[in-house]
């Protein structure tokens, strides 16, 4: 009477679908030598490595374990594009924000009796007046006439 409702047979070891073989028999390794199964000179000959090696695989093994372990924040992930997008949307609505405030400072002037101020129009600039030093470099230059290297002979 039961027979469509029954549960499939629990599984008697832990799911991993992550890494590969290597990884997989470097986690393997450490966990024997964690519970005692192995000392640590033999799993560093298992792995081919020296115990220092060991040592360190062992300790980015367990901070890994100890992220994997830390509380998961709840709620949708932030990825980068969906912080772009946002950040987006709060430019357009800052800008519809600053151009709203700019048209009631353009009323509340007229109300007032104000002219706007004219808009400076892109010209050309006035002629560049010349540095006093440059003009004084130059004048030595043109005023002095190049000074010849001096000859050195070489007796051979």
């Amino acid at each position: 009477m039961n027979s469509t409702l029954e549960k499939p047979p629990r599984r008697k070891y832990p799911r991993i679908s992550a890494g590969d073989s290597q990884a997989r028999r470097v986690a393997a390794v450490i966990l024997d030598v964690l519970s005692g199964a192995r000392s640590v000179k033999q799993a560093a000959e298992a792995l081919e490595v020296s115990d220092a090696r060991y040592y360190a695989l062992e300790a980015r093994a367990i901070d890994g374990l100890v992220t994997g372990c830390a509380p998961r924040t709840k709620g949708p992930r932030r990825s980068p594009e969906r912080e772009i997008a946002k950040l987006r949307t709060e430019i357009e609505r800052l800008k519809r924000e600053c151009e709203r405030r700019q048209a009631l400072l353009r009323t509340a002037q007229r109300a007032m009796g104000l002219t706007a101020p004219a808009p400076v129009k892109p010209g050309r600039r006035g002629r560049r007046r010349p540095v006093k030093r440059a003009l004084v470099a130059s004048e030595v230059l043109r005023s002095e006439p190049p000074a010849a290297a001096p000859v050195v002979e070489h007796q051979s």
